[in-house]
């Protein structure tokens, strides 16, 4: 099975503040995931210049299919971009990661996501989406979906309704499965009437975290799990050192969570979904795809960013081959 993922083409900057005087400075609340204007961005990169950073790129999405490609699957992405170095580097560093980019350019600077991480492993984001979520539905071509047989969307992309409503459609008269994630608890509270509509029409994977699986339903996670399995084929919600639940046909699994205590939890939730529609991809059960994501999740906690480090793929793939054993 083939994934491409539909996304936020953003590329991630870590920087590590040695305190949290500097959250209050840019105006973002810790923890949070504020949106920016180009202005704010500026005004941060330039607090920050003496701090340690990196660049990445990211997106939800993105993290996913890399971390797809990473296990062998093959895996595309789409999204939009502007003409700067910025957006440069994000197609190539999907090239490198053996992803296949399907950019849209538009003139002007790309998407960026500022990941400020505190010292206790708390991370608080400044997004600026810049061109990022203005493609427009014409722009997801068939030809490009049809050589897939699965899309994944992130859930951030719903302020652009016609865009995922028209991009699902496409996918299901083409025979894909649809996945969608959650994203974040205010995307759902504000979307909700969506939803309600979208989710039992066209998705078939639904992934979400405690706090957006219970901004939906109304009910605790291990409800939540029940009532969204009976909207969709399979619905996952991850309960970070709890691990995750599996629901589907009225059964739920109950799945560990892997790694020890959180040095950041980026890239979490992108990491489990990857592991999972990895398992997916190859065939494997709910439990054992699940299992992969958990897998793969408690990889990523383990280090600062959304990319888990190449040194520790072949040792991560021999693990996969045990629970698929």
């Amino acid at each position: 099975m083939n994934t491409i993922g539909l996304g936020n083409a953003l590329v991630d900057v870590l920087l590590r503040l040695d305190s949290d005087e500097v959250l209050a400075e840019v105006g973002i609340k810790k923890g949070a995931m504020d949106m920016i204007n180009q202005e704010q961005m500026i005004a941060i990169r330039k607090t920050q210049e003496r701090l340690e950073r990196s660049q990445a790129p990211g997106g939800s999405v993105c993290n996913t299919m890399r971390a797809m490609a990473c296990l062998g699957a093959n895996t595309g992405f789409i999204g939009k971009i502007g003409t700067d170095s910025v957006g440069e580097f994000y197609e190539q560093a999907l090239k490198d990661a053996s992803v296949a980019p399907y950019f849209i350019k538009t003139p002007g600077i790309s998407g960026s996501c500022t990941v400020l991480i505190s010292k206790d492993g708390e991370r608080s984001m400044g997004t600026f989406l810049g061109p990022a979520p203005t493609i427009t539905p014409d722009e997801i071509k068939e030809e490009i979906l049809s050589q897939y047989d699965c899309i994944y969307i992130e859930g951030y992309l719903l302020v652009n309704e016609e865009l995922v409503r028209t991009t699902m459609q496409k996918a299901k008269k083409l025979g894909l499965k649809v996945a969608l994630d959650l994203s974040n608890f205010n995307i759902v509270n504000a979307f909700k009437g969506l939803l309600d509509d979208i989710i039992p029409k066209y998705v078939d994977i639904l992934f979400s975290n405690e706090s957006e699986a219970e901004a939906f339903t109304g009910l605790t996670a291990h409800e939540a799990v029940k009532v969204l399995s009976g909207m969709v084929e399979v619905s996952l919600v991850t309960l970070g050192k709890e691990g995750a639940l599996v629901g589907s046909n009225g059964q739920v699994i109950a799945v560990p969570a892997e790694g020890g205590k959180p040095i950041d939890t980026t890239g979490a939730g992108d990491h489990f979904a990857a592991g999972f529609l990895y398992g997916q991809s190859i065939g494997a059960g709910l439990e054992q795809s699940a299992r992969i994501g958990s897998l793969l999740a408690g990889y990523i906690i383990d280090v600062i960013g959304a990319q888990i480090p190449d040194d520790k793929w072949e040792q991560i793939k021999l693990k996969v081959d045990t629970i698929l054993s």
